[in-house]
């Protein structure tokens, strides 16, 4: 009889301390910021989704880690019939908390903005501007005093900021979003470089970011950026000018109109990939992440020229003959 008295007394204090063991779990989860994946995390909860499929979905979405905690504070709340379907931006510091009332209040007023790869950042600054509903900040600012502000550099901001869908909530500043697309750039490009392909011509992680760039806008297929990029770090690596057209737009500017003449190929300004040897002073264009890794783990090609073959893709060639008859096969016989 003794033994099970004192089964019983240790099964009780197994259960006490499992208890609040529980409880400290609990109130940890509720008062310490959810450890987001990211900034900023766009999602929608369809109609009729149940407790546990929204759980599974804040874990698929990188709100959450795991779904059990969840699941436990929206049972111990009585929240589980209040959790609403509708679209979501959830920003970074988030509680458990807080994340339960902004489900149980569905839609609120949020805001937008798809940031697309090979767009410039004029472009981006123009469509941010213009964007309603939010508070703009930054608009009298210069470029530099921008990028002063968000990185804590005076830089040229082309190419810095992530091609991606970004959310904002109502009256959020311009500023957080520079911030974010900004953070987001240097997170993959970082990522990038660490694990580049060696032997690569880039003296920085900076000239790989004007590499893909260039690459972005060279081509819109992206099995094909491989080989442009290889391409390109061939021409490089040999001490051959890289006379790509889209460098030459990019330093036309306004006097771009749409084509792209003799006159203004053997025209010199510092983004003439055709009078000047070696990568442009910046990038051209706010590259995507597809653009990024293949500048920095090209494909391996003998290939040192390609042509466009009228149906949306290149051809590659590895002589100036054979590049010279694709061009006569694709080119001039538009004309």
């Amino acid at each position: 009889m003794w033994f099970i008295k004192q089964g019983m007394k240790y099964g009780a204090a197994m259960v006490a301390a499992s208890a609040l063991a529980l409880a400290i779990w609990m109130v940890i989860f509720t008062i310490r910021p959810l450890p987001m994946a990211s900034e900023t995390i766009g999602m929608q909860i369809p109609a009729g989704a149940s407790v546990r499929g929204i759980a599974d979905q804040l874990v698929s979405a990188g709100v959450l880690t795991e779904p059990y905690s969840f699941l436990l504070l929206v049972k111990l709340t009585g929240s589980g019939s209040q959790l609403q379907a509708g679209d979501y931006a959830l920003n970074t510091p988030l509680q458990a908390m807080s994340l339960i009332d902004i489900l149980k209040h569905g839609t609120f007023d949020q805001f937008k903005l798809q940031l697309i790869e090979g767009k410039t950042f004029a472009d981006f600054r123009q469509k941010l501007a213009q964007m309603p509903g939010i508070r703009h900040d930054t608009v009298t600012l210069s470029d530099s005093e921008l990028m002063q502000q968000i990185s804590g550099q005076a830089m040229h901001p082309e190419g810095w900021f992530f091609p991606d869908t970004y959310y904002l909530d109502a009256q959020s500043s311009d500023a957080d979003l520079y911030k974010r697309a900004y953070q987001k750039m240097v997170r993959h490009l970082s990522a990038a470089w660490e694990t580049r392909q060696p032997g690569l011509p880039y003296r920085s992680m900076y000239e790989a970011l004007v590499m893909a760039s260039i690459v972005e806008k060279e081509t819109g297929v992206e099995e094909e950026r491989p080989q442009i990029a290889g391409v390109f770090v061939n021409r490089l690596l040999k001490g051959m000018r890289l006379q790509t057209d889209p460098t030459v737009i990019y330093g036309m500017g306004s006097r771009y109109r749409g084509n792209i003449s003799k006159k203004d190929l053997l025209t010199d300004t510092a983004y003439n990939t055709y009078t000047r040897s070696g990568l442009p002073p910046t990038p051209i264009a706010l590259p995507g992440l597809a653009s990024i890794q293949a500048a920095l783990h090209p494909a391996k090609t003998n290939a040192l020229y390609f042509v466009a073959n009228g149906q949306g893709r290149h051809v590659f060639t590895s002589t100036l003959e054979a590049h010279n008859q694709a061009v006569r096969a694709y080119q001039l016989k538009k004309h």
